[in-house]
């Protein structure tokens, strides 16, 4: 038995799957950059290798390689067009966005869709240079049959699942899907250790960002640091690491972790700013998670942080990274105007 489609996960955040190329999550496209960072290579590859074999044998399992599904006279990506031409008319240039395919493709399911008389076109009433598809009646009963024989499939599969698993399984996927999301919004970024050529960039952006929310330093706030100028120099000892966020040569927001003075054992992230220009797209989660990871390897058993309720959007990340908040601060920050003590333990 093939288990022929994905349509139960929701397709804005699905649309990331390109049938042609099961190891390719942006349609085959790679513009990352390769940067020194923080991890282990050897554990980082073998990590890779394992998902994408995982994802190589979804793509398989559930038939997206084939011509045709099963015994339905579709192919995958005309599965996928009936799925989103129900819910309204679409052009083709919306559709290739949809799928995350281009437009050549998204014009052959129209055309083969058309010809099969499962969809019609018409002309675009606000662009008259392109067209609108939609489904016909028999596209539409087509396209019961197919939801039919999925949730089928999907009931024998889930059926192998304790409810539990199914609720984390859901999870997982949305996250997986996320994940591939965000790595798409972060391509052509690079994020590595600070570097000293960094290190006036890197302050600017940390005086305009508190600038911004008001954190101005006769508040006693971190913008007021003397070492903000040289924050390479600041974090060059092994037990501290900088990762600043990198385009074009320009530096647009970073992070740090450093041991906390007067708790032994406890490290405390710090510095973490980003220009306008990065929020939205989880830079702060991803280098968060990447400061952890380091604060681990390091053999630290807790990570502190102080904050502010200004920073609503920090303070609900930290939350859901498990950090917990304080009655009272740790250690000796130096700072006393970020009144929001938070701690992870490790």
């Amino acid at each position: 038995m093939k288990h022929t489609d994905l349509d139960h996960v929701d397709t804005q955040q699905s649309n990331q799957l390109d049938s042609t190329s099961a190891d390719a999550p942006y349609g085959g496209q790679d513009n990352s950059q390769v940067c020194p960072s923080y991890h282990c290579q050897d554990d980082t590859d073998e990590t890779c290798s394992t998902l994408r074999s995982l994802s190589r044998c979804l793509v398989r399992k559930l038939g997206l390689l084939d011509s045709v599904l099963g015994d339905l006279p579709l192919s995958p990506v005309q599965a996928h067009t009936l799925i989103e031409l129900n819910h309204q008319e679409l052009s083709i240039k919306q559709l290739s966005e949809i799928l995350n395919i281009d437009k050549s493709n998204a014009s052959r399911a129209i055309s083969q869709l058309c010809e099969k008389h499962f969809a019609r076109t018409r002309n675009n009433p606000k662009d008259s240079r392109s067209s609108l598809c939609q489904l016909t009646p028999q596209g539409k009963r087509l396209l019961n049959k197919l939801n039919k024989q999925q949730n089928r499939l999907f009931e024998q599969i889930l059926a192998q699942l304790s409810d539990a698993a199914i609720v984390e399984l859901e999870t997982a996927l949305t996250g997986y899907t996320r994940a591939i999301d965000l790595a798409e919004l972060q391509q052509d970024y690079c994020v590595r250790i600070i570097e000293a050529d960094d290190d006036a960039a890197m302050a600017a952006v940390i005086r305009e960002v508190s600038a911004e929310y008001g954190l101005t330093p006769d508040k006693g706030y971190g913008v007021a640091d003397a070492s903000l100028d040289h924050l390479s120099q600041v974090y060059a000892d092994e037990q501290a690491c900088y990762w600043v966020i990198e385009k074009e040569g320009q530096i647009l927001g970073g992070a740090g972790i450093a041991p906390l003075s007067g708790a032994a054992g406890t490290c405390e992230l710090q510095k973490m700013y980003f220009s306008s220009a990065l929020r939205g797209k989880g830079f702060a989660k991803r280098l968060a998670y990447q400061a952890i990871a380091f604060a681990k390897n390091q053999g630290y058993q807790a990570c502190y942080l102080e904050t502010t309720a200004v920073l609503a959007e920090a303070v609900r990340l930290y939350e859901k990274l498990g950090f917990v908040h304080l009655d009272a601060p740790l250690g000796s920050t130096g700072h006393d105007a970020c009144e929001m003590p938070m701690l992870l333990t490790l």
